[in-house]
């Protein structure tokens, strides 16, 4: 709806489109600067309106200011959780044997990224390799269960077999994430399970996204590969 000011039908717009188009007015009438008042947001005083302009801009300023905070801290974040990933793969591909492999994996994980339980478990590995901890045997609901992940698990533990592995203290995990390992990328077979636990119920959420934990599964799977067949 038009808003008229009560003088021969001028609008505000009216006002408004001629103080654009005419960039010389307040010059020619700087005194009226000094007395147009406006409401101040903070505590509804009255302000002059160059200092109501001066309001404005420290208010973008600090909206500037908090997405650069927010940039730098997510820089931060995300350089720590490379050098992590570095971490954590240099010391897989320097485990010398397979029979350390698995070790080396889930403890170096845990370390790296401070998860609290960890679990591994393979199935179709080489004979040598039958009595490792992380070559035990899994049920047949399980191997067709982590076949049918097309991403990795984030939630709740609802009773998942796989999640029986990480108790190991006797501290049940609350929430898991589960991250199926494949040779190849999307529905190629699944060779094992990686199991990520923890007693806090918020840690792994199923609105989380996945994508580090689908690489730390493309890792783990190029890293226990060597175990499917004869080798060290």
């Amino acid at each position: 709806m038009t808003v008229t000011t009560g003088v021969q039908g001028i609008t505000e717009a009216d006002i408004a489109a001629y103080l654009a188009n005419t960039p010389g007015f307040f010059e020619r009438q700087a005194e009226l600067l000094a007395t147009i008042q406006l409401a101040s947001p903070h505590g509804g005083r009255a302000v002059s309106l160059q200092e109501r302009q001066m309001e404005m801009l420290r208010e973008r300023i600090k909206g500037l200011e908090r997405r650069i905070i927010d940039m730098i801290r997510a820089g931060h974040d995300n350089e720590a959780l490379v050098g992590k990933m570095h971490r954590w793969t240099r010391a897989v591909m320097l485990a010398r044997s397979t029979i350390m492999l698995g070790q080396v994996l889930v403890e170096e994980l845990k370390h790296e990224f401070m998860i609290p339980m960890v679990a591994l478990r393979l199935w179709g590995v080489a004979p040598s390799h039958a009595g490792l901890p992380w070559a035990q045997p899994v049920s047949d609901d399980l191997k067709t269960f982590a076949s049918s992940l097309a991403a990795p698990y984030c939630g709740l533990n609802s009773g998942f077999e796989a999640a029986q592995w990480l108790a190991t203290d006797g501290t049940p995990a609350q929430s898991i994430a589960l991250i199926p390992l494949r040779l190849g990328t999307g529905t190629s077979e699944c060779f094992g399970l990686l199991v990520l636990g923890s007693p806090d119920a918020l840690r792994f959420q199923s609105d989380m996204g996945t994508e580090f934990l689908q690489h730390v599964g493309e890792l783990a799977s190029a890293a226990m590969a060597r175990a499917l067949a004869d080798g060290v």
